[in-house]
């Protein structure tokens, strides 16, 4: 087997270990919780490379594992803050040159926006130009709706 390739120094785990969660064992035991660091770095490998999560290697944790738990970071803001913590270190290291940061804030969920073009009143979907709401399936696509009545082919 081959050596493991390290994306983490031990003074950058240090400073990412506090921010995740610990996990409490359940009432009935159960399985260990795989190690967070082997965890994390097969994620960075996958970003790393760009390969899909099954040609993960065997030296990390499972792929499926490292996907949950990319996931569970992510949901949780684990990631974020992890994120923060770099940037505010870098920052005061004074590696980042502000002068040439651009804000691209894509990859955050709009909090108040609609998910779809259905709105959250089930309402239907505004007619451009008329202030009308028309209902529409939501298997139909967008143009057919638009087209005409909810019957129409």
């Amino acid at each position: 087997m081959s050596e493991r390739v390290v994306y983490l120094t031990d003074e950058q785990w240090r400073k990412i270990e506090p921010l995740i969660p610990k996990k409490p064992i359940g009432r009935r035991g159960g399985r260990p919780r795989a190690d967070d660091r082997l965890v994390f770095e097969g994620i960075l490998w996958i970003l790393r490379t760009g390969a899909r999560w099954k040609d993960l290697r065997d030296r990390y944790s499972n792929p499926s594992t490292c996907w949950r738990r990319l996931r569970e970071w992510y949901e949780t803001d684990v990631l974020k803050d992890m994120w923060r913590a770099f940037l505010s270190e870098l920052d005061h290291n004074g590696i980042l040159d502000w002068d040439e940061v651009f804000v691209d804030a894509s990859f955050f969920p709009a909090k108040k926006g609609r998910g779809s073009r259905e709105n959250q009143a089930g309402k239907g979907i505004e007619v451009p130009g008329t202030g009308r709401w028309q209902r529409c399936s939501s298997r139909k696509p967008y143009r057919l709706c638009l087209a005409g009545s909810d019957h129409s082919p």
